[in-house]
């Protein structure tokens, strides 16, 4: 059974070996190809190879930057548990760690994406606002499951799977990507299709979860992702009409 809070001293050899082997790995890959953004993140909230990040001591640089903090789930959470907890200033994420022989391959997301990926940005106000402003959106709409997917994609192509223009040069913001070996590097290739970002076109958009992804959003900046909730919830409801 995952464990439902994060109990330092429970932390194994191999979890630190398997923390340090994965930050060490994905940090030199991301050095030159992820935000500046999400590269001054993980110093923001002290990240290192050599230490598995303590909730408490993460929360404690949160609270006072941007009011976020972490909520510990055993396991991928509900829908509207996850929305809940958003709506709160609270990221849901589990506090075990895959095995070595799980490094590159894992069916649902551990501490690793969780954390590593996730968290750093929540330090960055206008992409936590834009994370806390979509949280109320499905909110309103959490019993209807038309409103939920087409939101989910939003999440998908920008909180997991987002790229932004940083100084002239396409960077990787997104946790999917960030704490992938390959799907980073996929990311960027030329070859795969990169879209401005658009609400309404991402919402056409479906995605797949088992496969490198075809297609990436670009934003130019957080605020802009900010900047487009109104966008977001117009849109949705349009769709909604255009479905009943």
């Amino acid at each position: 059974m995952r464990p439902t809070k994060q109990i330092y001293a429970n932390y194994t050899e191999e979890d630190f070996a398997v923390w340090k082997l994965l930050y060490n790995r994905q940090m030199e890959i991301l050095e030159p190809l992820a935000s500046e953004a999400y590269l001054k993140a993980v110093n923001k909230v002290n990240f290192k190879a050599n230490e598995i990040p303590d909730f408490k001591k993460t929360d404690s640089i949160l609270a006072p930057l941007t009011g976020w903090g972490i909520e510990v789930v055993p396991n991928l959470c509900p829908q509207k548990e996850f929305f809940e907890f958003l709506s709160k200033k609270k990221f849901t994420a589990t506090c075990w760690l895959r095995t070595m022989a799980q490094l590159d391959y894992l069916e649902e997301p551990d501490m690793f994406h969780d954390v590593f990926a996730h968290i750093p940005l929540l330090t960055d106000k206008a992409y936590g606002d834009f994370f806390l402003g979509m949280s109320k959106i499905a909110l309103d709409f959490i019993d209807n499951p038309n409103a939920i997917e087409l939101l989910s994609r939003l999440y998908w192509f920008t909180i997991e799977f987002g790229l932004i223009h940083e100084k002239g040069q396409l960077k990787i913001y997104g946790a999917g990507i960030i704490s992938s070996k390959g799907e980073t590097h996929h990311s960027v290739d030329p070859k795969i299709k990169k879209y401005d970002f658009n609400v309404e076109q991402i919402m056409n958009t479906p995605y797949r979860t088992d496969i490198m992804q075809d297609k990436y959003f670009v934003v130019d900046s957080f605020e802009q992702l900010y900047k487009s909730l109104p966008k977001v919830r117009s849109c949705l409801e349009s769709k909604l009409q255009t479905v009943a």
